[in-house]
């Protein structure tokens, strides 16, 4: 039996839930496909045929223009039939549960299913379901579940990194803002790990760091001109307002005060140091427009790997 229920019997990807426990070699290998669909991107015609035939449902119980879009682009890129649900404004509202509406769905011929829930562990029980009723075939790709993960966030932040600075085992990487709410955080704090960053830090208001942080094997600072000195990667997160239950922030203005990244607390980075965000960004709140759209930010880049990771992550699991 499998240790790890996102692997087949013969060790590849199946689903892909979450980053953790996933190992080197896997992240690598799905970071070495993107390579070639990066390239697709920059052809007059761009698609190729690996997924011609399939049925991809992409299940938004949450709304995401972002993720969903590259997800959709990805999906056609490969030649896939792609539905688009959006979950909130139909079955799921009339009370159908989860699992009815994905047999409803499954019985219309689907080869994989992009889930995004605001429930943790979501995906991973419609994967369990779809191995339970013998329908192991569908693949499940989780495209953010709760406050658990987003592997392909992770994944296309980790590609983006190794684009700008080739070599992960000489790099300090900074994580900074909402990590007790970020889904991306969790996702991209164990692929650097995996990947072997020797040193990531976490910078963050207490009220926003999640208990046990430092068990994940980061350094853990309140001060982020501190955290901040010689790091290669700031990987900016945003503020998750809607999450947020009670007032963990006295306001906007004193959050960007200490947390928001200016150009002067930039300097305190490498001078050659890349600034990252998952969007969409709060401007003013979380990172000063001169930062965003000055010369460290790759932030653009990173919507556009994304669709090459997804690409990826899609054509994989439809080979396994």
């Amino acid at each position: 039996m499998n240790r790890n229920p996102q692997l087949n019997a013969h060790g590849e990807l199946q689903h892909l839930i979450t980053l953790e426990g996933l190992s080197r070699e896997i992240l690598q290998g799905i970071l070495d496909t993107a390579e070639p669909f990066a390239e697709v991107a920059e052809r007059e015609v761009k698609k190729v045929p690996l997924l011609r035939g399939k049925s991809v449902f992409n299940l938004f119980f949450e709304n995401s223009t972002r993720t969903r879009t590259t997800f959709e682009i990805a999906a056609k890129r490969l030649s896939a039939d792609v539905i688009n649900l959006n979950i909130n404004t139909s079955s799921a509202s009339k009370g159908e549960s989860l699992l009815d509406t994905v047999d409803n769905l499954a019985a219309m011929q689907a080869d994989m299913f992009v889930v995004r829930h605001a429930s943790s562990g979501a995906p991973y029980l419609i994967a369990q379901h779809l191995a339970a009723t013998g329908r192991e075939h569908i693949h499940v790709v989780n495209a953010g579940d709760g406050r658990h993960a987003h592997p392909t966030q992770g994944l296309l932040d980790m590609y983006t990194i190794r684009h700008y600075k080739k070599d992960f085992t000489r790099l300090t990487v900074a994580v900074v803002g909402d990590v007790l709410h970020s889904r991306v955080a969790r996702s991209q704090i164990h692929a650097l790990r995996t990947l072997g960053v020797p040193e990531i830090r976490v910078i963050a208001p207490r009220t926003l760091l999640p208990s046990g942080v430092a068990d994940m094997g980061v350094r853990v600072f309140q001060d982020m001109k501190e955290g901040l000195k010689g790091v290669d990667v700031v990987m900016m997160l945003r503020l998750q307002n809607e999450r947020m239950q009670g007032a963990l922030l006295p306001s906007p203005q004193e959050y960007f005060k200490y947390y928001g990244l200016t150009p002067d607390k930039l300097r305190l980075a490498k001078p050659d140091a890349i600034v990252m965000h998952p969007g969409p960004m709060n401007r003013g709140i979380e990172i000063d427009s001169a930062v965003a759209d000055g010369s460290h930010s790759v932030i653009l880049p990173q919507v556009t790997f994304g669709i090459a990771v997804r690409m990826a992550v899609m054509s994989m699991l439809a080979g396994s």
